[in-house]
């Protein structure tokens, strides 16, 4: 099984020019992925630079055919004609798709800047059994909002243990038993360097035995530094580093054949991560 994730910069390359389509053709160049996790989609936001405010979304859906697209917006405003204006992330899934969690992830007040956050969570099953993929932008200006947002993806990741560990009775309709997999996989842009607490804070145990997230770039590559994924050709933010991660939980690090981050490509201000699982 192979995944691709990305901070696609709403299409908007280096050169100045958005195009999703070159970001699927080379997303298809690094990976036969069988599951592509996006984060930065836009939807009817042409003030973004480059942007004539085309649909992203459904742009997604239409380049991928055979892939079932799932969005997570976590920004949904209206324009002046009543029209969603819609930022966030999606996940795109050639596995059968057998759940859809949105998370609202806490927005708190104590930042001049910033914007809601989601976290989307898909259930699919994988080769070797039903698995959770989740995808997350976290916010940038603010360290607060981080940790608490952290937080929440901890707490939704021990709620599905918990659902898990209980029977669950018959039911139909919406009380039909749904998987909750222990099993899961945690990527995006997390805007916080790999020596950050809070992105240690994310691998910490559980109180409730939940298998904890491993970062998979470790499990395969030891203590070898993250190769840079945001800063790389534009430093306005600083210098280049690693924001961007792929976390498996324990269970699945036996599982981790190969991990890598594509530094050449310059679609994005940040850079895809390939994660493949045996």
């Amino acid at each position: 099984m192979q995944l691709v994730t990305w901070n696609i910069q709403w299409g908007l390359g280096m050169d100045g020019r958005v195009d999703i389509a070159r970001i699927v053709r080379h997303a298809r160049a690094l990976a036969d992925f069988d599951v592509l996790c996006l984060q930065e989609v836009a939807d009817n936001l042409p003030d973004l630079q480059g942007s004539r405010g085309e649909d992203e979304f459904a742009e997604l859906a239409a380049l991928l055919p055979g892939y079932r697209a799932v969005a997570g917006v976590g920004l949904e405003i209206m324009d002046g004609d009543g029209a969603p204006r819609r930022f966030g992330n999606v996940i795109l899934s050639r596995l059968p798709v057998l759940q859809v969690l949105r998370h609202a992830l806490p927005w708190p007040g104590g930042a001049d800047r910033s914007m809601p956050r989601v976290l989307l969570e898909v259930t699919v099953m994988a080769p070797f059994g039903p698995l959770r993929v989740m995808t997350t932008h976290l916010e940038y200006f603010s360290a607060e909002h981080r940790r608490a947002q952290v937080e929440a993806i901890r707490d939704a990741h021990a709620l599905a243990q918990d659902r898990a560990a209980r029977p669950r009775q018959p039911g139909s309709g919406p009380y039909a038993p749904r998987p909750s997999p222990r099993s899961a996989i945690l990527t995006g842009d997390f805007n916080m360097p790999p020596s950050d607490a809070t992105k240690a804070r994310l691998s910490a145990p559980f109180d409730n035995g939940a298998p904890p997230l491993l970062d998979a770039w470790g499990l395969r590559h030891g203590e070898a530094p993250h190769p840079p994924s945001f800063c790389i050709a534009d430093q306005t933010y600083g210098e280049p580093h690693c924001c961007d991660y792929l976390l498996v939980t324990q269970d699945l690090a036996p599982r981790v054949r190969a991990v890598s981050y594509d530094v050449d490509v310059r679609l994005s201000d940040h850079q895809p991560a390939v994660l493949t699982l045996g």
